[in-house]
């Protein structure tokens, strides 16, 4: 691990003003991602500007149809509250399947959505359940803020603050794991508001987290998992590596879909 200058603000705005200060600073908040990356000498920022010590950044709150969750909170109090057990079920279920207990005591929603990792499983949901990130400056839908493969719209100096979901009438979410990494090598969350369909598929795409939108419109017409007995996934486009081909992904992506449909 290189040397780095490390800060621990107490506000948004002075942790705002660090990164501005400091072109090559990362923030920190479980660092579950930048650690690792460190200690094997993979990134060498200048300032690391720890989030945990702002008040007002973890927290969940159900207001009205609508699941508020703070950038800061950690999967495992995701994966075990009451209100997002109740509110959105599908939500719950993703979280307790990231990574091991250690990385879920450790890991929050805001870091994984930030970092926008391939296989990551919040980005799926976020997708799938059309949620609004919240940052200092700004919100932005779901489907405008994850650009790419690691990337984000996020600008120079700006912070993911909440996620907020839209409560869907139905959502359910797919993993088939990597059995060493517990990462997605397909991962498949639906959802079902009104009359909207979203499938977000994680894991497989080789520019990262996406919508299969041929599987949202059979299930447009009847959300049914009979509705995809003719669902068929181009492996074009998919990650193809040593852990399976892209043909084994998108056989994969397919499965995960059905079995989230009847899920949900």
């Amino acid at each position: 691990m290189y040397d780095f200058n490390f800060h621990r603000p107490k506000s948004l705005r002075k942790a705002a003003a660090i990164l501005a200060e400091n072109e090559e600073a990362k923030l920190i908040a479980g660092g579950q991602t930048l650690l690792p990356t460190m200690k094997q000498r993979l990134a060498a920022p200048s300032d690391v500007v720890d989030l945990s010590a702002i008040s007002g950044l973890s927290g969940i709150e159900l207001k009205g149809r609508k699941l508020q969750i703070g950038a800061m909170t950690k999967h495992y109090d995701v994966a075990t509250s009451q209100v997002v057990r109740e509110a959105l079920p599908a939500l719950a279920d993703l979280a307790g399947m990231i990574g091991d207990p250690a990385v879920r005591n450790r890991g929050t929603i805001g870091g994984s959505v930030a970092n926008n990792d391939p296989a990551a499983d919040y980005p799926a949901a976020c997708l799938a359940l059309n949620a609004t990130i919240v940052t200092n400056k700004r919100r932005m839908t779901a489907d405008e803020f994850f650009t790419g493969l690691f990337d984000t719209a996020l600008e120079e100096g700006e912070i993911i603050t909440k996620v907020i979901f839209p409560l869907p009438k139905r959502a359910a979410y797919a993993k088939f794991r990597n059995p060493a990494s517990r990462y997605a090598m397909a991962g498949v969350f639906v959802s079902k508001r009104g009359r909207e369909v979203r499938v977000a598929v994680t894991g497989a795409g080789s520019d990262g987290v996406f919508r299969l939108t041929q599987a949202e419109e059979m299930l447009s017409k009847r959300f049914s998992e009979k509705a995809l007995k003719d669902l068929t996934v181009d492996p074009d486009g998919l990650v193809g590596d040593i852990h399976g081909s892209a043909e084994y992904r998108a056989n994969l992506v397919a499965v995960m879909t059905r079995r989230a449909v009847a899920a949900a």
